[in-house]
């Protein structure tokens, strides 16, 4: 089946997430109730561990899931940006190489001689 709705654009589909933190959540150790986490990032180029209770995992793992596709969705924006700016520069080049190959002795309308 297929979409009939129009792609939202990226500040649109940016807005939608909700929650955000940087980093990757992983289980550390499993323990006589359950498993202990701890949420890794870096900041200021240091490795920084954050012990997560157990109870708090679920939201913390869509938070950094919510960062991970604002990522994504960020690369995804900055290339279509990209290749618009390069085929834009291209077209704009060609269309300057092409006045530019003017015969040595043909004058434009206003210069003076």
């Amino acid at each position: 089946m297929k979409d009939t709705h129009p792609p939202r654009s990226f500040l649109e589909q940016a807005a939608q997430i909700q929650r955000m933190e940087r980093g990757k959540l992983s289980v550390m150790r499993q323990g006589p109730n359950g498993p202990y986490f701890k949420l890794q990032t870096w900041q200021k180029g240091r490795n920084v561990s954050r012990y997560i209770p157990a109870s708090q995992a679920p939201a913390y793992q869509e938070a950094v899931q919510g960062y991970q596709d604002y990522q994504r969705l960020v690369e995804h924006h900055a290339q279509q940006v990209m290749e618009r700016t390069r085929a834009d520069i291209a077209t704009g080049l060609k269309k300057k190489s092409n006045s530019l190959r003017q015969s040595p002795g043909h004058k434009t309308p206003n210069s003076s001689s």
